[in-house]
Parts: structure tokens; sequence; C-alpha cells
């Protein structure tokens, strides 16, 4: 602040916020949220890395984003969604679990294709899924349930977010918690929810290792090596990209996930017999494009076109999801006497919003 010849009441006003709230910055009794510590990076020409030291707390919420395209996750990003892990904990207490007994987890999880299939067709069979049948989201909502994950269905639109999904682990509790965007290609959604559960059951992987992991279970569980191998040999047995294309999108529709995922898991399978990949190149995703605009988006499907109220999305929520988050968020804003403010930060909406679902809670 002395280099850039700032004064704490300079900062402040630079910044929109308080003297105060600068002074307690600098004394270290108060920490910037997310978007004041950008802009103070910005005003004193820091990086986070300067302003930020990495916190040792082993009880730190752990964070993994499902990415939206090619977006970059920064720092900025992984500080916001801790935050909303610091105060996810406090709804802990009301969860109605048992919190003294840990879900299951895998021991020593690996990306290796034969064991990520193993574990696939074991979770399968679990839930009662036939080696060639599809997996529903019913299926896959019961496995969150069964291992204590809760989901937080949201509305974060199409576009303009960082990340379609969220995990949060809060390794004190031993609590998963999942953001679901649905606001998403209904053919994405349901290898979305796969990959959250991957998260959950290796919640120790971090970063491009937990992300790996989350894509090559989620892959398997929704388009298992007994389908993979025998729909390889129906779709090589074309020879032009055209007919190969086509071949996946029958099995993408048969399976509702998209082209994509069926191509990169028939490439897996290839892969592990020392098989020929099927290379369709930028065909690929031109096609799947085109696939996705033939269907409503889930939440336009899940809402018939209508944007819901408050009280729909709750009841959305409840019933399609199964969860019980918004009955544990409800018990804790009246029994703290939280404001509307305590919503948007937790769901990480409008305040708008936030205040409709917080008079619905009330």
């Amino acid at each position: 602040m002395e280099k850039a010849g700032l004064s704490q009441s300079a900062l402040a006003q630079n910044l929109g916020v308080s003297r105060e709230a600068v002074s307690k910055w600098v004394s270290g009794k108060k920490f910037p949220r997310p978007d004041k510590l950008l802009r103070l990076g910005l005003a004193l020409e820091l990086s986070l890395g300067d302003l930020v030291v990495r916190s040792e707390d082993p009880f730190e919420p752990v964070v993994a984003f499902r990415k939206r395209g090619a977006s970059k996750t920064t720092l900025t990003h992984i500080a916001h969604a801790r935050d909303m892990g610091r105060l996810l904990s406090l709804l802990v207490p009301y969860l109605p679990f048992d919190l003294l007994v840990r879900p299951a987890f895998l021991k020593n999880p690996t990306t290796e294709y034969g064991y990520i299939q193993h574990v696939a067709a074991k979770i399968r069979a679990e839930l009662g899924v036939g080696s060639n049948d599809e997996l529903g989201f019913s299926n896959l909502i019961k496995k969150f349930d069964d291992l204590q994950a809760v989901i937080i269905p949201v509305l974060w639109g199409k576009k303009q977010k960082h990340e379609n999904a969220l995990h949060i682990y809060l390794p004190e509790s031993m609590t998963s918690w999942v953001y679901l965007n649905l606001d998403v290609e209904v053919h994405d959604f349901k290898f979305w929810m796969a990959h959250e559960l991957g998260h959950v059951y290796a919640p120790d992987l971090r970063e491009d290792e937990g992300e790996d992991f989350a894509d090559a279970l989620a892959g398997a569980l929704v388009f298992p090596e007994s389908l993979a191998a025998p729909a390889y040999v129906d779709v090589v047995r074309s020879r032009s990209v055209k007919t190969r294309i086509e071949k996946i999108r029958k099995y993408s529709e048969c399976y509702s996930i998209s082209l994509i995922t069926v191509c990169y898991e028939l490439n897996k399978y290839a892969g592990d017999h020392r098989l020929e990949q099927i290379d369709l190149g930028n065909a690929l995703f031109g096609a799947n494009t085109n696939f996705n605009k033939r269907f409503h988006t889930l939440s336009e499907a899940i809402f018939q076109g209508q944007e819901p109220s408050a009280q729909r999305l709750i009841q959305v929520s409840e019933e399609a999801f199964d969860t019980p988050f918004f009955d544990v968020l409800k018990r804790y804003v009246l029994e703290q006497k939280k404001a509307a403010g305590f919503v948007e930060s937790i769901l990480d909406i409008p305040l708008l919003d936030a205040k409709e679902i917080h008079a619905e809670l009330s």
C-alpha cells in the first residue's frame, strides 16, 4: 500500500468497501471475499499468490470442478468454492445421515482400464443394472444417496459460469456435496452425474488426478466394455466417417449420452485391446453439436420451458433428485435466523433469486 501511495481510506474507496474492512484485512482479523481479493490484487499490482499463503489446514474443503468447455480454473475460482464449502460445513449437523461412519470409498483408485471396468461393473450390479442395460438417472441418484452425498440442483445458466458441476468434500465431517447445473444439454448430464460420483468414490484424489479418474469411471458407468466391445465391431465395419457417426449416434440415443462419450469409450476399448482407433476428427464434434440441437436442455425438459419459481425448484430437487439439501438449508436458516445473503452465497446465485428461495424457505 505504501509503494502504491495508498492509505487505508484511499484503498477502501478504490475497492468500494469500508475503511474498517481494510483495517481488518491489514491486521489479519478478516479475509477478503474472492471478488474483493481479486480487486485488491489489481489495485496493488499483486498476484493472488502474493496475497494468499497456501493453507496447511487438513480440514480445508477439497473442491473439484466440472468445467465448461475450455474454461480455465483460477485460484479465484478455487478460493470462492472453498468459501462455499465453509458455509456448507454449517449445515452438516442438520444432515439426516449417520455422521459417525464414513461412507464407502475406493482404497487405491487408478485409471487403469481393467480396474475402472471392474469398479463400474460392481457399481452397476449393486444398482441392479444389467451389463447391457442403460444406466438411468434414478440409478445414479440412488447411489449418491447410498454414499451420503448431497446433491444440490442449481440453475447457473448455459454460458455465463465457469463450471457445470462442483464437488466439495469436507474432510472433517467426511461429507460430499455436489452442485449440478440443470442448464445443460440433456445428453451430457448423465455423464456429469457419473463424473461427480467418481469424486465421491475417490475424495482423496486431487486436481488432474481426480479429474482423470472421475472421467474414466463416468465413461465406464454409462457405456461399459460390455457395450463398447460389440459397438466397436459394429462401427468399424463401416469405412466412411459419415456412416460411422450415424452408428455412434444410434448408441447415443439408446443410452442417453453424447456422441463424444460413445466414441471415447470405443477408443478406450480399442486401446486396451490394441485395435485400430476410430478417428473422426472435427466431424464428431460438429455432429454432436447438431445432435444436441434436436433436444431441449435438461432444465427446459424438467420445467417445460418455463422459468421455475423457487417453490417449483425446491419441489423438483426433493422429488426428482431425492436430496435433503433444501430441507437442511431451511432448518438452518430458520434456526440461525439467516438472511437471503446466506442463500445467495451458499448457492452462488443472484441475490434476487436468493430472496425468492429464502422467502419460500421461511
